[in-house]
This record gives C-alpha cells, structure tokens and sequence, in this order.
C-alpha cells in the first residue's frame, strides 16, 4: 500500500518554521498516523462514491477504478490517502459519537480538504479529479460490491433525497391532506444546516 509517509521513523521535534508551514506538515504527519492504522485496504470492488467502509469498520474500500494518483502541477499525488482520511473520520464519528451519517460526512470532508489543502493541492482540482470516477446508487457499473459494506451512509443519502423532496412540496404549498405542513417544516428546520450546504454541494458538481 503507498502510504507516502512523510516520518515513518523520525522522532518529533521542536521545528523553527513559520507557523502555516508548520501546521501543514504536522497534519500531513496526522494523517500518516490514520492511514497507518488501517487493518485492511480493499481496492477490488466497486464501491458507490469511491470509498467505503465494512460494517466492523476494519476495511476500508476505495473503488476499483479509482485511480492512485492524480497529476497536479507536474508532480503525481497519492489520493487514497485522502479517501482513507475521510473514512476512517466518518466511520469513527458514527460509530463513536452515534453521529447521523449527514453530520459526521460534514465534519470527515472538511478534514479531507484541510488535509489535501496541507499538501499544497488546490481543493477544487481534487474535487474534480475524484467526480469523473463517482458511481452512484444504481449505477449499472456497480456490478462487484462487498457483501459487507457498511449501508448506513446509503440509507441516509436516501433519506436526504427524501427530505429534499418535502422540502419542495412544501415550499410550493402542495402537501397530502391531513398532513400538518408546519409540522413538518419545523423537523426540516433541524436539518436546514446541511440541507442547504448539501444542496449547494449538488448545484456545484453539476
């Protein structure tokens, strides 16, 4: 597995960098430590939004055609680090912290662009490079998927889809009858936060 660490061996020391320079490199050095701790990297599958988890969270799966690298500015980046990072964020915030799947993917791609950001990657050129290999639910690609994959993340995808739909009905003032609209558009006030960011996540990789 290329894990690029940037100290597999070298002992922590007091560094005389400036500041950004140093925050960076001591979250690259974060992220080796996760990537380190991996039990089991599968790259055999087909795997719905490139990565994934097993259900006991002991293997982590990136997609089959999912590239290692990507070519930025001349020089070839090692990406499932990245994916790997995200993951494993994910995974422990649901399982750990009984976080709703929507939550704990905010705060796993925020850490995903900080730590793509510290390698000196632009965010919105990886962000690209990974959109051109996403196979969604459904996907007629989706032919080789593990029995033990996590589903979690694709029953909440599905409840946002449904969430987004009640939220247009109710904004065109169209619901069934005996259904309390301003009930229901309280609940979806709770959501609001990441409705919206994931709305405008959508519009963007349009």
């Amino acid at each position: 597995m290329p894990l690029d660490f940037c100290h597999p061996q070298a002992p922590h020391k007091k560094l005389r960098m400036p500041e950004w320079f140093v925050s960076s490199l001591m979250l690259d050095r974060a992220l080796d430590a996760i990537v380190r701790r991996v039990k089991k990297l599968d790259r055999g599958h087909d795997i719905p939004y490139l990565a994934g988890y097993s259900q006991d969270g002991k293997t982590i799966y990136i997609d089959r055609h999912m590239p290692k690298m990507m070519k930025f500015r001349g020089r070839e980046v090692d990406t499932d680090r990245f994916l790997i990072l995200h993951e494993e964020v994910e995974k422990t915030l649901i399982d750990q912290l009984d976080l709703h799947y929507l939550h704990a993917h905010q705060i796993a791609t925020r850490a995903e662009e900080a730590a793509v950001r510290a390698a000196g990657i632009r965010w919105r050129d990886y962000d690209r490079f990974m959109q051109k290999f996403v196979k969604r639910i459904g996907d007629e690609h989706l032919t080789r998927v593990p029995a033990n994959l996590d589903l979690k993340p694709y029953r909440d995808e599905h409840d946002f889809d449904l969430l987004k739909r009640m939220q247009a009905a109710i904004e065109r003032g169209k619901t069934p009858p005996g259904i309390d609209a301003a009930r229901i558009k309280r609940a979806l006030d709770r959501h609001a936060p990441e409705l919206k960011h994931r709305l405008k996540e959508m519009v963007r990789k349009r």
